[in-house]
């Protein structure tokens, strides 16, 4: 698949073996240097670490991304990546040269941006998004595109996420027969499996905080505003924000405060209060002691397991200081049909304006409109629709009611946020709440689609009033992770970021391990990948 999109981005497309199952001596081997790594096709002999490091990358996504069990995490690489590093490093930019992977629903000028669709296949507009402009003016490094549910997963609700017609379906590096979530499957599977220092996913409603939980990694999805979303596929106005995913908390927020800034295309964007330009300040020294925090007792779900994981993480909490308070509550459930209605409007009106902008594809008609799209996928079914259908494309193309989308918006934002997160932090005195994210991952299937436990975690009104929510992993259930939500209230990014890094200081649970294998039951080795 990265050769297919490279070839259309003009540039020269990297070949990439069959991955295999990675052996104790990789695994634990040292970090590559400029003597020990090898030096694949395309690349030079690398003049430092940082340029060593995203050589090795590179020959691990080449291992480990193709192939009948390879994750299909990447769809395109950036023919130039050992040059951005370098010069990078050279400006001397505080990012230095890390590499992030850029979920392919967002704009960069090297490569087509597709959102897993072949309707976009085209869309090569040699832009890059405001919020790509920010990282490498910090000095991040595009280094390619991550796979995601097609369409970011609002094409039809009897999806399987991570699938994408661009990319194939993307797979957990825990376990390769496992779900990745989404939609920001790619960038959550990237990120675990090593293929990146970072990566920038997007969230509607749990499609940053979902991935980054069942794939082990740090995901945070900011208050809607801190990030621009021009030039990125959209769904939803209300919504929409795209976010850092990484290995820590740190990189995040590092990752995090170099793509924020405002954009005069995106009015979310300009009127931000207190606004943060380095989210990392305070990060090392913040303490928990003392801290109030909310523990949302209705919403950790009907696993033992997993209530075991998550009171191994309160008691962590609890042992750094901090003060925890049970909560009991239950959203009113207007929310969520009021929010559904939101999105069906915005849907139709968002993609529209996108697609109207685009740039004329090269050889081939350009979707000008959500109705253009559906009328793609019927006429290429067998690519496209072969899995799952667009009855929600269908919903939104018939979802016109202004007046009706206006009341529902307001009714939604204030369920959400005047009514339950802002009620549930002043009413309990509590700083942030806390909750399991997720379940750990279930098997892929593209037959029957996704298979959540809904009982699980308190993110949708977080992303339904535009409020921070960060998740963190908190542990394993059979090899399989799981992660801790921690949220707060409007604007307050920063705080609930500097809890999360003091919750990972505290944590006591040993995290898994990626094992680019199938799941089996803990303590039993299985053949290798391949």
């Amino acid at each position: 698949m990265i050769a297919r999109i490279a070839l259309l981005a003009g540039i020269a497309a990297f070949a990439v073996p069959a991955s295999a199952q990675m052996s104790a001596q990789e695994a634990d081997a040292p970090p590559p240097t400029t003597r020990n790594i090898p030096i694949p096709s395309g690349f030079e002999i690398p003049r430092s670490p940082m340029e060593a490091e995203a050589i090795g990358q590179v020959v691990k996504i080449r291992r480990y991304d193709e192939g009948p069990d390879g994750l299909n995490s990447v769809i395109a690489l950036a023919p130039d990546v050992q040059q951005q590093v370098r010069a990078a490093e050279a400006a001397g930019l505080p990012l230095g040269g890390r590499t992030v992977l850029v979920k392919d629903n967002i704009e960069t000028r090297e490569l087509p941006t597709t959102a897993g669709s072949l309707a976009l296949e085209g869309n090569m507009t040699r832009r890059d998004a405001p919020l790509i402009a920010n990282l490498r003016a910090a000095g991040g490094v595009v280094m390619g595109k991550a796979n995601l549910s097609e369409w970011a997963n609002i094409r039809d609700d009897n999806s399987t996420s991570g699938w994408s017609a661009v990319g194939g379906l993307t797979r957990n590096p825990h376990a390769i027969d496992r779900n990745t979530c989404g939609s920001s499957s790619g960038s959550g599977a990237a990120v675990a499996a090593g293929f990146a220092w970072a990566a920038i996913g997007t969230e509607t409603n749990g499609s940053i905080t979902c991935p980054a939980s069942i794939n082990g990694v740090v995901g945070f999805k900011p208050s809607v505003g801190l990030v621009s979303r021009t030039h990125v596929v959209p769904i939803s106005n209300t919504q929409d924000t795209p976010g850092p995913m990484a290995r820590s908390v740190k990189d995040a927020a590092l990752l995090l405060g170099a793509i924020v800034g405002e954009d005069s295309a995106d009015p979310a964007t300009l009127d931000v209060p207190g606004r943060v330009r380095d989210y990392a300040a305070g990060l090392d020294d913040y303490s928990l002691r003392g801290v109030r925090i909310g523990v949302m007792r209705d919403q950790i779900g009907d696993r033992e397991d997993l209530e075991g994981v998550f009171e191994t993480a309160l008691a962590d909490m609890k042992r750094a200081g901090a003060v925890l308070v049970d909560i009991e509550f239950e959203p009113n459930a207007e929310m969520y049909g009021a929010s559904f209605a939101v999105l069906m409007y915005e849907l139709r009106e968002e993609m529209g304006k996108y697609l109207a902008g685009l740039p004329a594809f090269a050889g081939e008609d350009t979707p000008r409109t959500l109705a253009d799209l559906i009328a793609f996928n019927e006429a290429h079914a067998d690519t496209e629709l072969r899995w799952f259908g667009q009855d929600l494309f269908k919903q939104a193309e018939e979802t016109t009611d202004r007046t009706a989308y206006e009341e529902a918006r307001a009714k939604a934002i204030r369920i959400a946020g005047e009514d339950t997160l802002d009620k549930l932090l002043a009413d309990n005195d509590v700083r942030f709440l806390v909750v399991p994210t997720r379940g750990p991952a279930w098997m892929s299937d593209l037959v029957n689609g996704d298979s959540f436990n809904g009982s699980i975690g308190f993110g949708s009104p977080s992303a339904i009033a535009g409020y921070p929510h960060l998740t963190v992993p908190m542990g394993a259930i059979e090899g399989l992770p799981v992660g801790l939500s921690i949220l707060g209230a409007k604007w307050d990014d920063h705080a609930v970021l500097k809890a999360g890094a003091a919750y990972e200081r505290a944590r006591s649970a040993e995290l898994a391990d990626p094992r680019f294998q199938r799941w089996l039951p803990q303590g039993r080795a299985g053949p290798a990948a391949n």
